[in-house]
C-alpha cells in the first residue's frame, strides 16, 4: 500500500530518500591524474587508501585496464567513448572537433539523468554550455595545489585559492562534489545523476598537506628498488600480473624535462633525474628523494579521503547502492621533471605552496610497477591504470578479478547499457559508432569484451592491440615491437622476427585506423563550441 501524502511526509530522511530513488542507476567516475597502475593498496601499493581498497573488496578490480598515456586524451575518451584522433576534443590532438561529438551528459540526459562535474577539466571547451553539465566547479591551474589562478564556478571565475584561507584543490574539488550531490538529494531526488570527480592528483607539482606529509616521512627508508620489489610480489600474490618485472631503464626520459644541470641548481643536490640504482645515490639524495615519494603518497591519501567523503554522501541520500562507481588514471606515474608556476624556492619546504618539485623516473618507474616507462609513452606503464567497478545492487561476484582488456572509451557504453540506452544514444545519424564497447557483460563473471583492436597514438609513440598481441613503438620513426602480453606485459620479449607477417599485418592496420581517425575529422564539419583556455599538461 503507497503511504498518504501526510504518512509520506513523516517518513524519516533515508526512508523519504529510498521512497523517491531512482531505479536506473546513478554513476560516479572517479578520475586520478598522473597515478601509477600499483600506488592504491589493492593494487599491491604500499600507500594507504582505505576508502579505494573496501571499493574493490567489494567490487570488481579489472587488471588490463587502458588510458591515452596522457592526461587530455584520457578525458576526452572518457567523456566521449571515442578516441581522441576522432573528435580531437583534448588540446593535444590537432584538426577540428567534428559537429557530431557527444559527451556523456548529453547521451545521459534524455534518460532522465542529471550530470555534474568537479575538477580538472583539460578539454578545449567550456563543460557547462559545450558538454550538458548542470553544475561544474572547473579546475584549469595546475600548477598549484594551494593557489591555483584560474577555476569556475559554474562558468564563472572564482578568486584564486590562497593558502591563509585554508585551500587546498583536493579537498575543494571533493568539497564541491559533495555540494552538487546535496544540491540533487534537495532539488532532484526522483533524478539518476551522473557525477564526474576527476582530482588533480597526485599531478605535479608535488604539493601535499603537512600533516599527509608526516605519515610518511619513514614509509619509503629502503628506496625505490625495494618498494618496486615488493610490491611486484604482493601483485603477483593478488593475481593481477603474471608477467616477469621489467627492469629499470636509466636511458630513457621525458626529452622535454629540464637539463640535469638546470634542475639541480634550481632544486638542489638532491634531486635525481634518471631511474638508477638505489645503491648509486649519496646520502642526499637518498634522504630527499624519500620526501618527494612521501608528498607523493600524501597527495594520493588525501585525494582517497576526499574520496571517502562523497561516498558517505552518497549513503547519507540513499543512493550508495545503487551508484556504479568507476575508479580509474588517466595515465601512468610520470618522469616529468619541470617548474612551472610561481617557480620553486628551494628554501621552501618540500610539498608547500612555494615548492615545485615533481616525481621524477626513478619514483615513477617504481609507481608503474611492474611495467615499462611512463606517463606518454605508449608502452604498458604509460597506458595501463588501476580500474576499480563497484555497485552493491549490480556486481554480486564482488572482490574479485576481471582480465579482459578494457580503455576508457568504455566508460560511455556501459552507462549506457546499464542505463538503458542505446549503443548510439544522443549520436546524430551522420556520426561513426561509439569506439567503446559496455563492460557489463564483465559484471557476473569474467568474460572476455569482444573488440577488433585497441589503438593508441599519442606524442608520436604509436601501439596496437590485437587479442594478446600488442605492437608498440617510440617515436614517429622507432621500430616497431611485437610482444604477447598474456606473458609478456613486461614488454621484454621482442616477437617481431619469430612473427614477422603478424608484426607486417599489425602494422598496417594501425596506419589504417590512424589515416581513418584524421579522415573522419577532415571531413567533418566543425563544432562551435565555446573554447576554454588550458595548459598542455
Amino acid at each position: 500500500m503507497q503511504p498518504n501524502r501526510r504518512e509520506f511526509l513523516s517518513l524519516a530522511p533515508a526512508a523519504l530518500a529510498a521512497a523517491q530513488a531512482p531505479a536506473k542507476p546513478n554513476f560516479l567516475i572517479i578520475l586520478a591524474d598522473d597515478m601509477g597502475y600499483s600506488d592504491a593498496r589493492c593494487y599491491g601499493g604500499d600507500i594507504d587508501t582505505p576508502n579505494l581498497d573496501r571499493l574493490a573488496a567489494q567490487g570488481l578490480r579489472f587488471t588490463q585496464g587502458y588510458s591515452t598515456a596522457r592526461c587530455g586524451p584520457s578525458r576526452s575518451c572518457l567523456l566521449t567513448g571515442h578516441y581522441a584522433q576522432q573528435t580531437a576534443c583534448d588540446i593535444m590532438t590537432p584538426g577540428l572537433v567534428p559537429d557530431w561529438t557527444r559527451f556523456a551528459p548529453q547521451h545521459l540526459q534524455p534518460l532522465g539523468y542529471r550530470s555534474y562535474h568537479s575538477g580538472k577539466w583539460h578539454i578545449r571547451f567550456q563543460p557547462l554550455a559545450a558538454t550538458g553539465f548542470e553544475h561544474s566547479y572547473t579546475l584549469q591551474d595546475q600548477n598549484s595545489f594551494f593557489a591555483p589562478r584560474a577555476s569556475q564556478l559554474d562558468g564563472r571565475p572564482l578568486p584564486p585559492g590562497k593558502l591563509a584561507d585554508g585551500y587546498y584543490a583536493t579537498t575543494a574539488i571533493g568539497a564541491h562534489a559533495v555540494k552538487f550531490l546535496e544540491g540533487h538529494a534537495r532539488e532532484h531526488p526522483r533524478d539518476p545523476f551522473f557525477l564526474y570527480l576527476p582530482f588533480t592528483a597526485p599531478h605535479f607539482p608535488l604539493h601535499a598537506l603537512q600533516q599527509d606529509i608526516d605519515k610518511y616521512q619513514d614509509r619509503f627508508q629502503e628506496g625505490w628498488d625495494q618498494a618496486r620489489a615488493k610490491r611486484y610480489a604482493r601483485m603477483r600474490q593478488m593475481g593481477l600480473v603474471n608477467s616477469p618485472l621489467a627492469p629499470f631503464e636509466p636511458g630513457i626520459w621525458p626529452d622535454w624535462n629540464l637539463p640535469s644541470a638546470e634542475l639541480t641548481t634550481r632544486i638542489g643536490a638532491g634531486e635525481v633525474t634518471r631511474a638508477v640504482p638505489w645503491a648509486t645515490l649519496t646520502p642526499e639524495q637518498k634522504k630527499f628523494q624519500r620526501t618527494k615519494m612521501a608528498i607523493h603518497a600524501a597527495m594520493i591519501d588525501r585525494m582517497d579521503q576526499e574520496i571517502g567523503h562523497v561516498i558517505g554522501q552518497l549513503k547519507a541520500m540513499n543512493a550508495f547502492d545503487n551508484t556504479v562507481i568507476v575508479f580509474v588514471s588517466d595515465n601512468g606515474a610520470s618522469a616529468e621533471q619541470l617548474i612551472r608556476g610561481d617557480g620553486h624556492d628551494p628554501q621552501a619546504a618540500p610539498g608547500s605552496a612555494m615548492s615545485h618539485l615533481c616525481l621524477g623516473p626513478g619514483w615513477s618507474t617504481a609507481a608503474n610497477t611492474p611495467f615499462r616507462l611512463h606517463k606518454s609513452w605508449v608502452h604498458e606503464g604509460g597506458i595501463s591504470s588501476p580500474w576499480i567497478m563497484h555497485w552493491p545492487k549490480g556486481i554480486t561476484d564482488r572482490g574479485k578479478l576481471r582480465h579482459t582488456p578494457c580503455h576508457l572509451i568504455d566508460l560511455v557504453p556501459t552507462m549506457l547499457d546499464l542505463a538503458g540506452g542505446s549503443a548510439r544514444g544522443s549520436l546524430p545519424s551522420h556520426a561513426p559508432p561509439l569506439a567503446g564497447r559496455s563492460l557489463a557483460p564483465a559484471f557476473a563473471k569474467d568474460v572476455r569484451i569482444p573488440r577488433d583492436y585497441l589503438y593508441f597514438h599519442h606524442n608520436k609513440n604509436r601501439a596496437l592491440r590485437v587479442g594478446d598481441h600488442k605492437l608498440v613503438a617510440i617515436g614517429e620513426k622507432g621500430p616497431w615491437a611485437l610482444y604477447d602480453l598474456a606473458k609478456d606485459r613486461g614488454e621484454q620479449v621482442d616477437l617481431v622476427t619469430k612473427l614477422p607477417e603478424k608484426a607486417r599485418e599489425m602494422a598496417s592496420r594501425w596506419q589504417q585506423v590512424e589515416d581513418s581517425h584524421v579522415n573522419t575529422r577532415e571531413a567533418a564539419t566543425p563544432a562551435n563550441f565555446p573554447r576554454i583556455v588550458a595548459s598542455r599538461d
